[in-house]
Formats: C-alpha cells, sequence, structure tokens
C-alpha cells in the first residue's frame, strides 16, 4: 500500500488530502509514492496524523481566536502551525539542541503539544506587537519630521534594530564568539611554594598579591621604597618590589622580580619582563607555554583557580535570544534555565527573573512595588527606554538588571521585541 493510498482512504472519510500530514516516529512523510514497506512500517507501527485548518470544526469563538492569531502571524512573517512545528522539532534530535539553546521554554513545553502552541502564539503576538508598537512610534515621530527630537529617537530605534540584528547573525553564524574562554594558567614555584601562575602577554611586570608573597615566605624582602599607584582600569596600591628570587617553571630555575601589589584577585601573574626576557613562546594549538626548550602545559578549565570563575559569575550580563543571557565583558552565552519554573513559582524566581517577566501570562504586580522602591534612575534613561517601545515598569526593570546602563538595557527591551 502507498501512502498515496493511504491518504486517499482517510480523505475518504472526510479529511481533505491537502491537510494531512502523516507522521512515523516523529518524521513527515512527504514522498507519496513510497510504499508502507519502503518505509519500514509494520504491523503494530502507529501513524501520526496531523490536520492543519480545521477552521469549521471548532466553535465560533475559537475560529476568531484563530484568525485573529493567523493574521497577526501572516504579517509578522510567523504563519507556522505550532503543533506542526512542534512534531518536526520532535523528530530531529539537531533542531531540538538549538531550540534548547535558543528558545528553553518552548524546548521544555515540547511534550505538551497545548502548552507549545501557547507558548508558541505569545511569541508570536509579543513580536507583532511589539513590531506594531514600533511602526507607530516612527510613524508618530514622522508626523514632526521637522523636530530635532523626534528625528534623533528615529536614529535611535534604527541603530538599536541594527544592534539586535547584528547580534542575532552573530549568535546563528559565528556562535564560537559567545563561549567562555579561560586563562591562560601554569602550575609554577615560587620559594618552592607551589603557585598557579597567570600567562598575561598584555601586562609589563610579573605581579603578585600580599598572600602570595606572605605564602612563598617572601614578604620580608619587599622594597617598600618601589610603592606607589598603578593606574589603569581603575587604581590598585603597589606595595613594594621583591628584586630577586628563584623561579621554578617545570624543571628549570629562572631568576624572577615581583611587583608586590593588592587589590589583584590573582596570586601571581606573569608579565612581559619574565616572558620576553627568556624568549618565551605560547603555542595555543598545543596549549603549551615553552621557555629556554622546557614545555609546560596551560591548565585546564577545571584546575583553573575558583576567584577567577567567581569574578566571571559576579559579570554584569544583558538578554540575549530565547530567554539567554550574555556576558557585558567577556559576551559568554548562559542558556535562560531558571526561564521554564518561571511561570509556575513566580515567588521562587531566580535573579535572572525580570528578564523573563514580559514573557508570563501571571501579572508581576506582586514584584513591582519592591522594584519600584529600589528605583533611583534619571527620568531621561527611563524615558528614552519609554520612546524605544517598552513600558514605564518594564524600563525601570530593564535599567535595574543592567545596573542603569541605557545601552544595555536598549539591549534588553529590543530582544523582547
Amino acid at each position: 500500500m502507498t501512502i498515496e493510498a493511504l491518504r486517499s482512504s482517510i480523505e475518504a472519510e472526510g479529511i481533505p488530502e491537502p491537510t494531512q500530514h502523516i507522521y512515523h516516529n516523529g518524521q513527515l512523510i512527504t514522498d507519496k509514492s513510497k510504499t508502507l514497506q519502503d518505509l519500514s512500517i509494520t504491523d503494530g507501527d502507529m501513524l501520526a496524523l496531523h490536520i492543519r485548518d480545521m477552521r469549521g470544526s471548532a466553535g465560533l469563538a475559537a475560529a476568531h481566536a484563530q484568525q485573529q492569531h493567523q493574521q497577526r502571524g501572516s504579517a509578522a512573517g510567523m504563519a507556522q502551525d505550532p503543533e506542526l512545528i512542534r512534531l518536526q522539532v520532535l523528530g530531529d534530535a539537531r533542531l531540538r539542541a538549538e531550540l534548547q539553546r535558543t528558545s528553553p521554554q518552548l524546548a521544555a513545553a515540547l511534550e505538551d503539544s497545548r502548552r507549545f502552541a501557547q507558548l508558541f502564539r505569545e511569541l508570536a503576538d509579543q513580536q507583532e506587537e511589539a513590531r506594531l508598537s514600533r511602526m507607530r512610534e516612527i510613524e508618530q515621530l514622522n508626523n514632526d519630521e521637522f523636530n530635532p527630537e523626534a528625528q534623533a529617537r528615529i536614529e535611535e530605534i534604527i541603530r538599536q534594530q541594527g544592534v539586535t540584528e547584528n547580534l542575532q547573525n552573530a549568535m546563528e553564524y559565528n556562535p564560537e564568539s559567545f563561549g567562555r574562554v579561560h586563562m591562560l594558567y601554569v602550575d609554577v614555584k615560587v620559594n618552592g611554594v607551589k603557585v598557579k601562575a597567570l600567562v598575561d602577554s598584555g601586562a609589563q611586570a610579573t605581579i603578585m598579591s600580599p598572600s602570595c608573597a606572605e605564602a612563598c615566605h617572601i614578604m620580608h624582602l619587599v622594597d617598600k621604597r618601589f610603592a606607589g599607584v598603578a593606574r589603569g582600569v581603575g587604581t590598585a596600591a603597589i606595595i613594594g618590589r621583591v628584586h630577586y628570587t628563584m623561579l621554578q617553571l617545570g624543571s628549570i630555575h629562572l631568576p624572577a622580580a615581583f611587583t608586590v601589589m593588592e587589590g589583584k584577585q590573582v596570586d601571581l601573574l606573569l608579565g612581559l619582563d619574565i616572558l620576553k626576557g627568556h624568549q618565551a613562546t605560547i603555542d595555543l594549538a598545543r596549549n603549551k607555554l615553552i621557555i629556554q626548550g622546557e614545555e609546560v602545559d596551560f591548565l585546564g578549565e577545571a584546575d583553573v583557580p575558583k576567584e577567577t570563575e567567581e569574578a566571571v559569575n559576579e559579570e554584569p550580563t544583558v538578554q540575549g535570544p530565547g530567554g539567554t543571557t550574555i556576558g557585558a565583558r567577556s559576551g559568554a552565552v548562559t542558556a535562560g534555565s531558571s526561564a521554564p519554573p518561571a511561570r509556575p513559582a513566580p515567588a521562587a524566581a531566580s535573579s535572572h527573573a525580570p528578564i523573563h517577566t514580559p514573557q508570563s501570562t501571571a501579572p508581576p504586580s506582586a514584584r513591582q512595588p519592591p522594584q519600584q522602591a529600589a528605583t533611583t534612575f534619571p527620568e531621561s534613561d527611563i524615558q528614552t527606554l519609554i520612546d524605544l517601545g517598552a513600558t514605564r515598569q518594564r524600563a525601570i526593570q530593564a535599567l535595574q538588571f543592567t545596573g542603569g546602563n541605557v545601552e544595555f538595557a536598549a539591549n534588553v527591551i529590543f530582544q523582547e521585541m
């Protein structure tokens, strides 16, 4: 029996052939000429039949709601059938992994067709509403085309759209740029004490923290005449300098001088004075530091000092597509794992919950009073985000999440649109 004959039999039951979508093991069957035997369909196997566009089978209210949704989806380019998409994702492990990365909420609802359809339509409605809101905003501003402020707002809206598109292109075509790259550490010994040293070819001098100097028993050698203040990104107090001690790297011993400086989370930082002085080679292809013929492996990510990881975790983040968060300094992307429980348990939401508040069907009024009470942002910053299409409360939430940075907050708003 061919698939075409099977479709004809189903059509005889009153189901038009164009509306039939037959699935086997989650895979859509598209070749009508193949037989059941060709597709390895045997007795006892189950075929799933998905029927599309059955407008007349629902009540008037449901038909009207479906019509509204289809009109919105068509305008936004999102007229796909949620159930068809769900079945396709279930049958394709690659699509499922991609959906888990970009939209954890939808991925969590794959096993529940009603929940998936609800989330899919909410997302489509939000995007369409945001698009219409931007169009209305631009139209209103264009009505006063000679107003410099109106033109500046239009320019900002267009610029932010470009930023958002650029981010989405990077997420799709160059996702590697959002990975977190751990720093280069090697095991060394200072005065016989084992230390994990950060290799930094951008640092002029080798730097040691006071606690590391104490642990290596060389604090008494610090020459405080070399005390001062280091200026760069911020300032740090220089306690002094240890002019000479032995540094063991692998099996070789090198003379080294250390600048003892406060305010650094790294115990020991190997700068250019050692790297260039001993003609070191940083071989990233082999993951080795080569110095005077001695090859020393860089530490793996699991061996990197935990203090560095904690500093990364404290990094401010920006909202990315599909509930993800992006590190403001490193660009590392973190999946929004807290997104799915944000709906059933808003009271127990994580610190990232404000990002997902606009996507939730539950009213956020329970969380608004404390957020408003803590607001100390300039009214001009709030108004800038409102002009981009956000509500006042959402603008405040975005500013709170980004630490008051208007640029990052605007990115948050545009990602939700």
